[in-house]
């Protein structure tokens, strides 16, 4: 018989890459995961993983098995939304991923809602960026958490997960009022290429947003300045450190006097993520719908 924990350390190593890495997501020595790891291949019966030197890979047959695990972690999720809907009311934690401009605009009336209808629900809320969100979900870290988008079109959700759309904000160009527009106006972004930029911290989806949006206009920004807060951000390009992508929620709390901004055309796209299965878990369905209340009507989408 194949054990769920052992499947579940197969997934994520299939999703994060190394064993390190999945140690430290499931709080394991990477000895443990090793160990783990080669039991489940002695229960299977043929080899599931490939070394090469510190590198493992999966075998044709690991990533069968990865598609297996998938499903039976599926539906030993709708097992738990269900018994947790049969219960009278639900209770204990609910571990909530948010960013920043969401914490700040959004988080505080939803939670105030789900107190009121889920008195015994417990929501633990931590900061995390959106690159991290489908990781944390997959390994139980969270239960519930917002992933981003800047396509036009939706991507699909990411493996083992299910999402719901929460809010579609209009993305901006914050520049310094004193600033001479460039060629084509403020919102022309190419032509502020050789302007000092603003991005948020590397590594995280704010970053690559930005490197990609100016890559499509054809060159790389000369970052000075690395901030995550949007509020920060603003009053940085206000006394003319640099220019910035803001997206709406980042100013949903006022423009600061000597900044500016400039409407893209395009737009930053918030979707509720949890792990497929976890539809019918009342505290999610809850939190998912106390959260769409608290979202601008302009924004809903």
């Amino acid at each position: 018989m194949l054990d769920v924990r052992r499947l579940r350390l197969l997934r994520e190593l299939s999703h994060r890459g190394t064993i390190a890495a999945v140690a430290e997501a499931m709080a394991y020595t990477p000895s443990a995961v090793s160990q783990q790891l080669s039991v489940l291949e002695r229960e299977a019966g043929v080899p599931l993983l490939e070394r090469t030197g510190r590198r493992v890979a999966l075998t044709e047959a690991g990533h069968a098995l990865v598609v297996h695990a998938d499903a039976v972690l599926e539906r030993l999720e709708q097992a738990t939304s269900e018994l947790a809907g049969i219960r009278r009311e639900p209770s204990g934690p609910l571990r909530i991923g948010t960013f920043t401009s969401a914490a700040r605009l959004l988080l505080p009336e939803a939670l105030a809602r789900l107190a009121d209808t889920l008195p015994r629900l417990e929501p633990l809320v931590s900061e995390v960026d959106p690159a991290h969100v489908a990781d944390d979900l997959r390994s139980g870290a969270l239960d519930v958490a917002l992933l981003q988008h800047y396509e036009a079109e939706p991507p699909p959700p990411p493996p083992g997960l299910s999402t719901v759309p929460l809010c579609t904000e209009r993305m901006y160009l914050a520049s310094p009022a004193r600033w001479k527009p460039p060629p084509g106006g403020r919102h022309a972004v190419r032509g502020w290429r050789e302007a000092p930029w603003i991005t948020a911290t590397r590594g995280t989806l704010c970053h690559d947003a930005a490197l990609e949006h100016c890559a499509a206009e054809g060159f790389e920004p000369r970052t000075v300045h690395h901030v995550d807060d949007f509020g920060a951000v603003l009053a940085l390009v206000a006394v003319g450190m640099g220019v910035a992508f803001v997206p709406e929620l980042g100013v949903a709390d006022g423009l600061p006097d000597g900044a500016v901004l400039a409407e893209l055309g395009a737009y930053r796209c918030t979707e509720v993520a949890f792990r497929r299965g976890a539809e019918g878990h009342p505290g999610v369905t809850a939190f998912a719908h106390a959260l769409l209340a608290a979202v601008p009507p302009t924004m809903r989408g």
